[in-house]
């Protein structure tokens, strides 16, 4: 299989390129220089914090 210079971004989902690439829709060693070329956002990241209707509120967890 010849490697693919541009990769479909249908195809790129973590949960499934594995599939795809037992399939022959990427091209594994495309995929990886395509892991290797994202920049790093880390630092952009935010803590999200949330509370379910079903767990029981500790005053601890409370802002006041």
């Amino acid at each position: 299989m010849s490697e693919k210079t541009e990769l479909d971004p249908r195809y790129l989902d973590k949960r499934t390129v594995q599939r795809y690439i037992t399939q022959g829709l990427v091209d594994e060693k495309a995929f990886e220089k395509h892991l290797k070329s994202l920049t790093d956002v880390a630092e952009k990241a935010i803590r999200i914090e949330t509370i379910s209707e079903d767990d029981p509120i500790d005053d601890d967890d409370v802002e006041e």
